[in-house]
């Protein structure tokens, strides 16, 4: 069966939620990237080239170290497993590494060894010469058993491992093949962003993520259509034993296949920049969400997601939290009923996001217990002054402790599916204390909005979000509805319209 529905939105904040309690183990091929930027104004006069004037330069983490630092930079942890040269290219990245805050003590330095490193020079922001250095060869006999020694060290801390094989000899002569057999005995999921024709080294793992160009190489036979990709991941699946194959297709998305159901996610349009590392933000975005309990697919959409924001950068990049949140608001749109029904981190998470994308978040808050037009007339008016409207939804023991025993008449999950639906809601968050300050605080929403029957000082939260430069506007309310009074019919055996 082929699937072309998104998964639904509220999984993907949930796993997001979640990140910060991962730890990915990554094992690889460590780069040092370096770019050097300037301007050509002149050809040499020893040779018809062009001569390129510094204007500075940066050095990044590139291979498997893009990531680990993909990883940390969506707030997880990482242990990035290697050897690497005694040289000054090593140094350095066992020093960056260090720095992101990653945990090296599972990095080998070996003498003799060379450490890869590339050197792109760009003029103007268009690359013009790229310069590598680098000897690639298989781990010696000592490397090797100690590389395993480290391996297995660390995996009892790890929730879930990345293979990261940029074909420079750290997973060449069966090295891949002996850790995801490790992985499979500890019952780890591994993931492969593989190299090469001979996907056989990998087999056993969980899965594997090659582009399209890739999988087609691995199968001997060029790949495009929907139908192709699934015949060729299905082909690889039956040969080498993976439970699935995750398919980068550059402009057309990504497809997750399985021996029986594939999906098939689209991408968002966006100005390509630089694909640099676009494959490393992918692997480690799904490894974070598959670890943080997402499904395949889901996981594959928040690596999309992923993928779509690097791209639009230049240089071997990495993201955030927020703007992974972001690229989720962008392909779904607005979110819908109970997908708008978030908690406090994934709310603070989607405010951030707007407000990157330079739309107003306004707030506003109560019981809402049973919905009349009054609060209907409110949510109208508040969603009027802002882009975005977030409502502060009082938990039932909440409500309980304000309006007495008898109350609330409809539950917190009632209420709140109930509110997510309006067209003026973009999104629910319940709380539990007595007022929304809390929350509030941690929104920092740009409007405050309130009913008219309250004054500016006594709207809780109103000098929190002046003092962020903020605002309060109270509404009009409309005259004689209220929930109480609608109960107090209902108990009278009164009419309710």
């Amino acid at each position: 069966m082929i699937n072309h529905n998104p998964p639904s939105p509220e999984p993907l904040h949930r796993a997001i939620a979640r990140f910060g309690d991962v730890t990915v183990l990554v094992v690889g091929d460590l780069i040092l990237d370096r770019f050097v930027n300037g301007v050509i104004e002149r050809i040499s006069p020893e040779a018809p080239i062009p001569v390129l004037h510094g204007r500075g330069e940066s050095t990044a983490t590139g291979g498997a170290g893009n990531v680990v630092a993909n990883i940390v930079s969506l707030g997880a942890h990482a242990i990035p497993v290697s050897v690497i040269g005694a040289d000054n290219a090593g140094d350095s990245l066992a020093r960056m590494l260090g720095e992101l805050g990653a945990d090296t003590a599972g990095l080998v330095k070996q003498r003799g060894r060379m450490t890869s490193s590339k050197s792109r020079f760009s003029a103007l922001n268009q690359q013009v010469l790229r310069f590598d250095e680098e000897e690639i060869k298989p781990l010696g006999e000592v490397e090797r058993a100690e590389l395993i020694r480290r391996f297995r060290d660390a995996l009892q801390r790890a929730d879930i491992v990345v293979l990261s094989d940029y074909g420079k000899g750290i997973l060449l002569d069966g090295v891949a093949a002996e850790l995801i057999a490790i992985c499979r005995e500890a019952g780890k999921p591994v993931l492969v962003d593989p190299k090469g024709r001979d996907y056989a080294r990998y087999a056993g793992a969980t899965a594997v993520t090659p582009n399209r160009k890739e999988l087609g190489e691995a199968v001997g036979r060029a790949v495009f259509a929907d139908d192709e990709i699934v015949a060729a991941a299905r082909e690889l699946i039956a040969a080498h034993g993976f439970d699935f194959v995750v398919a980068t297709r550059s402009e057309k998305g990504m497809s997750v296949v399985g021996p029986d159901e594939a999906r098939h996610i689209a991408t968002q349009a966006r100005e390509v920049f630089d694909v640099s590392g676009a494959g490393d933000t992918v692997i480690a975005t799904f490894a974070l969400a598959l670890a943080a309990g997402a499904d395949p697919v889901a996981a594959a959409s928040l690596a999309n997601a992923a993928g779509g924001v690097v791209v639009g950068k230049r240089g071997t990049a990495r993201l955030s939290v927020e703007e992974l949140t972001g690229a989720l608001f962008r392909s779904h749109g607005p979110t819908a009923h109970k997908d708008a029904i978030l908690d406090a981190a994934s709310a603070a998470r989607m405010v951030a996001a707007w407000k990157a994308e330079g739309l107003s978040v306004g707030f506003t808050n109560g019981c809402f217990d049973i919905l009349h037009a009054g609060h209907v007339s409110l949510l109208h008016a508040a969603r009027a002054q802002c882009d975005r409207l977030v409502l502060g939804l009082n938990s039932d023991a909440s409500v309980r402790k304000l309006k007495g025993p008898g109350r609330p008449v409809n539950d917190q999950h009632d209420r709140a599916c109930v509110l997510a639906a309006l067209a003026s809601v973009d999104a629910v968050v319940v709380f539990e204390e007595d007022t929304p300050l809390a929350l509030i605080e941690a929104l920092l929403p740009d409007i405050l909005v309130k009913g008219a029957d309250y004054t500016i000082d006594t709207v809780v939260g109103a000098d929190v979000v002046q003092k962020a430069g903020g605002r309060v506007v109270l509404v009009d309310l409309v005259a004689g509805k209220s929930t109480t009074g609608t109960i107090g019919k209902m108990r009278a055996g009164g009419s309710i319209n």
